[in-house]
């Protein structure tokens, strides 16, 4: 995938893990890359140099490969809270600019890059992630900052959930025809989407729909604010 200058890569690892390369034909930056000998194998064959290692959010499955990734290069490790109080870094002539999205966890962030977005487990593919922090206004803020992007946004995840997460979703709305265009879409070797794919499939971002309001009311549950609806959806299992 192409990001402005820059070229995106996606390796998966741990079954349903990501980690992502940004490169050119010189160097590259890794987000949460537990990948660590595919990255490797990937760097090597293209005569890349490592310059730095970042994280979406200080979770174990994300953070594996920071170590070994130091060790067999000379990147740079910048951790969650700098990388959000710098907010913006230029690699290979293109400006990154790190969201905070706490939610999912208290350091949860993504990377912007032109039109690709690294969203770790804060907005999936099809879903979001759990609410480890507890705070769920927070993490509904964050949702919502990421959800006023342009809607061509391509969403790379921190994990591949789609076809548990789509499952959710068909209950949610099984008259939803979109749900079926996503799934014949979805490609294991290369999850993505757009944000407006989203928009028409994610219930945690049509909690506004009358569709799924109806569902929330038939359960007896909030819906009186789009806060109250968000929050009543994130309590069904």
């Amino acid at each position: 995938m192409q990001a402005g200058k820059l070229q995106v890569r996606q390796f998966r690892y741990n079954r349903d893990n990501f980690s992502y390369l940004f490169f050119n034909n010189r160097e590259a930056v890794v987000i949460d890359g537990g990948a660590v000998e595919l990255i490797a194998a990937f760097l090597h064959a293209r005569a890349l140099e490592l310059r730095f290692v970042f994280n979406t959010h200080n979770h174990g499955d994300h953070t594996l490969g920071n170590q070994d990734l130091q060790e067999l290069t000379d990147a740079e490790f910048i951790d969650c809270q700098r990388l959000a109080d710098l907010r913006k870094l230029v690699f290979g002539g293109e400006h990154i600019t790190i969201y905070r999205t706490p939610g999912h966890t208290v350091d949860s962030i993504c990377f912007h890059l032109d039109r690709v977005l690294i969203t770790g487990d804060t907005l999936f593919n099809g879903t979001v992630g759990n609410c480890f922090s507890g705070d769920m206004l927070s993490f509904y803020d964050s949702l919502m900052m990421l959800c006023s992007l342009p809607e061509t946004t391509i969403i790379y995840a921190g994990h591949d959930y789609v076809e548990s997460s789509l499952a959710f979703a068909r209950r949610m709305e099984p008259l939803n025809r979109d749900i079926d265009r996503y799934l014949e879409r979805y490609d294991r070797k290369h999850v993505w989407s757009q944000l407006k794919d989203e928009l028409l499939v994610n219930p945690y971002l049509r909690f506004n729909e009358e569709s799924i309001v109806s569902v929330l009311r038939r359960r007896y549950l909030p819906v009186d604010t789009a806060f109250e609806r968000w929050r009543s959806l994130m309590s069904i299992d």
